[in-house]
């Protein structure tokens, strides 16, 4: 497929075609039309997918060019490296055009970026702390802004910089608003919630490789981690089910933590891999708790973890997703030569939704999510609600749903497809046991 699909300038597909994109992506085909045509939308497409290549060509498109002091274009990033490849992204793209760019990511005084910015610019790059903090200093005119672009916005939440980007986004008053994100959540509605109104949801999946041999792969998705300790308990109750299972957390601290939260009165059945006290319920031999018939749960830490050997173990959960996917992928590639199955559980908050995005795309499938049992205690009093904003159309991977308003299509991941053996008789099970 050509470039000539994204029906870009003659220049810019020169521009492209000497930057080395040859056919455009998905994403570009989805979300071109509609950043051309000015609509508001929420893209959201994997790693390395060309979201920034297509918000960059949509404002070569579509910038006017004036003699106003004020910028056009605002892109808020989640760091100055990312920042910096926006920039340069512009730069490889735009030769032969009189473009102004300038990047905000100090930490410092803001006297010398806001003398450069009453000189004149186009476009400007910038966290969303720094471009607040030269806004406030009355050096960030947004009076005359066209377009408002949030890239790697899963970042911004979860680096917690969600109310300066809203604030921006409300001081520019009515311009075109892109989101570009790995994954939607709860957080990252509540922020784009505050200034988006009726922007079309564009999802895009882009698994590169064949799909692995892994063994199965179920989700949970829960608000907090007291829910998830709620969970824990609420699914540990089945003994005869989970018999013996490990259970990963990120540091040597949060296995202390839990391995005290789930507690059992029947001596030895919880225990933690190396504990940090003598005292504690626990092995320093992973074989040890293969061996003891009394041990059915051990908590293991994902730092300076030894080597173990899984295998005899039914149940792997994951109730933190560790840092490195790597580390996660180690544990889940189906051993050929294993007879018995082995299920592997991941309880995932929405900020680490981005985590669970990388894995799905190295392994080439997503997991299969759970719903929560109906007589979980959720922390703060409610259930975690699927990922709906109320005001958004959705367009379906295939068709655009007539109407507007409130729309929103039953993601893949969600759909039930039961695998037999081990992991149907766990969903069976907690369906009757909590129903």
């Amino acid at each position: 497929m050509s470039l000539d699909k994204l029906k870009l300038s003659k220049s810019l597909v020169i521009a492209m075609t000497d930057a080395g994109y040859l056919t455009p992506k998905a994403i570009q085909l989805k979300a071109m039309s509609r950043i051309l045509g000015g609509q508001d939308i929420i893209a959201v497409a994997p790693e390395k997918s060309g979201k920034t290549t297509t918000y960059v060509l949509g404002v070569l498109m579509r910038l006017k060019y004036t003699k106003d002091d004020a910028p056009k274009v605002l892109i808020l990033v989640a760091d100055h490296e990312r920042g910096q490849a926006v920039i340069d992204q512009f730069v490889s793209l735009s030769k032969n055009r009189d473009l102004n760019i300038m990047g905000l990511f100090g930490t410092g005084g803001t006297d010398a970026e806001v003398s450069e910015l009453a000189l004149g610019v186009d476009i400007v790059v910038a966290t969303p702390t720094r471009a607040r903090a030269v806004y406030l200093k009355l050096g960030l005119n947004l009076s005359k802004l066209q377009t408002f672009i949030v890239d790697d916005a899963d970042l911004i939440v979860k680096q917690g910089m969600q109310l300066p980007t809203a604030e921006l986004a409300r001081s520019a008053g009515k311009c075109q608003h892109l989101v570009f994100t790995e994954v939607v959540h709860d957080k990252l509605y509540k922020m784009i919630d505050q200034f988006m109104n009726f922007p079309t949801l564009l999802e895009v999946e882009e698994f590169e490789n064949d799909q692995a041999a892994v063994i199965t792969q179920l989700l949970y998705q829960v608000p907090n981690y007291k829910t998830k300790v709620n969970l824990m308990h609420n699914l540990l109750r089945d003994d005869e089910v989970f018999s013996k299972v490990v259970i990963f957390v990120n540091t040597r601290l949060n296995a202390q933590k839990l391995a005290k939260a789930l507690e059992s009165q029947r001596e030895g059945e919880f225990s933690m891999l190396r504990p940090l006290h003598f005292d504690e319920n626990g092995f320093d031999d992973f074989e040890d708790f293969k061996a003891e018939p009394d041990a059915r749960v051990i908590v293991v830490a994902n730092e300076a973890a030894p080597e173990i050997d899984l295998h005899g173990v039914p149940f792997i959960f994951h109730f933190e997703v560790p840092e490195e996917k790597e580390t996660f992928l180690s544990r889940i590639i189906k051993n050929p030569d294993a007879e018995e199955e082995v299920v592997s559980i991941t309880f995932a908050t929405d900020l680490e939704l981005g985590q669970i995005k990388k894995i799905e795309q190295s392994i080439g499938q997503k997991m299969e999510v759970l719903d929560l049992p109906d007589d979980l205690l959720v922390d703060k009093g409610s259930k975690p609600k699927p990922a709906v904003n109320k005001n958004m159309v959705s367009q379906d991977k295939d068709e655009l749903p007539s109407g507007g308003g409130a729309y929103h299509d039953k993601k893949d991941s969600n759909a039930k497809n039961y695998n037999l053996g081990i992991g149907q008789k766990l969903k069976m099970n907690m369906k009757k046991k909590h129903s």
